[in-house]
């Protein structure tokens, strides 16, 4: 299993970080890999909420299926992936000095048999926080200043 955590110190009170994370489907903006996001839920926030993430790592093109399982607001979001790619993820949101934000991503992922089962979680791991760290630099973008950021056309 693949255990990765990145986090980012965002210009921006947890209020104004939350307003846009809760926007699920926004977060292919920010998210290198993430291609587009849809829901295939009715709901498209709080726990229940399911959606698909098509992703591009290279030349590998998967599907993440995933489903809400924990929706705190200003503080906490998480799913359960159920894709080819399996396991579950965090956001968590912490209130820092200044009306800033710390924003931590925790991952645990379980790669199927075909994708080198535990070997290749182990070598994925440095490969998806170089990503992930660019994500987060893409992230801490949208809120320079202390305000969000329009994303561009």
């Amino acid at each position: 299993m693949a255990r990765l955590r990145v986090s980012v110190r965002l210009d921006a009170p947890p209020s104004v970080v939350w307003d846009d994370l809760r926007r699920l489907d926004s977060h292919s903006e920010w998210m290198v890999d993430a291609d587009v996001i849809r829901f295939t839920s009715a709901t498209r926030e709080g726990v229940g909420a399911t959606l698909e993430c098509d992703t591009s790592l290279g030349p590998i093109h998967l599907t993440d299926r995933m489903t809400v399982t924990e929706w705190v607001p200003k503080r906490r979001i998480g799913v359960r992936h159920e894709g080819v790619v399996s396991g579950q993820g965090t956001i968590r949101l912490t209130r820092r000095p200044r009306q800033r934000t710390k924003l931590t991503w925790s991952e645990k992922l379980r790669f199927p048999w075909w994708m080198g089962g535990p070997i290749g979680s182990w070598l994925a791991a440095p490969v998806l926080m170089v990503i992930w760290r660019r994500s987060m630099r893409r992230l801490e973008q949208r809120f320079a200043g202390g305000r969000r950021l329009q994303p561009s056309p």
